[in-house]
């Protein structure tokens, strides 16, 4: 298995929609990592997106999302 970024949503506590993206080694995962980014970015933002894809590569899967 390749190393890959999947986009996806999950329901937030308020009943709305959450925007995500979870970043998946190759192979088993050794761990897992929730990325919780500053509360005014983004998950999308170059920092989030960099470390997230640096656990990644370390073998971390790894899901950020959007507070909102």
């Amino acid at each position: 298995m390749s190393e890959q970024t999947s986009r996806t949503e999950f329901e937030g506590s308020q009943g709305g929609k959450l925007a995500a993206a979870l970043e998946l080694p190759r192979g088993e995962p050794l761990a897992y990592a929730l990325f919780a980014h500053c509360f005014s970015c983004t998950k999308d933002i170059r920092a989030a997106r960099e470390i997230a894809r640096g656990l990644r590569a370390a073998g971390f899967a790894v899901l950020r999302f959007d507070f909102t």
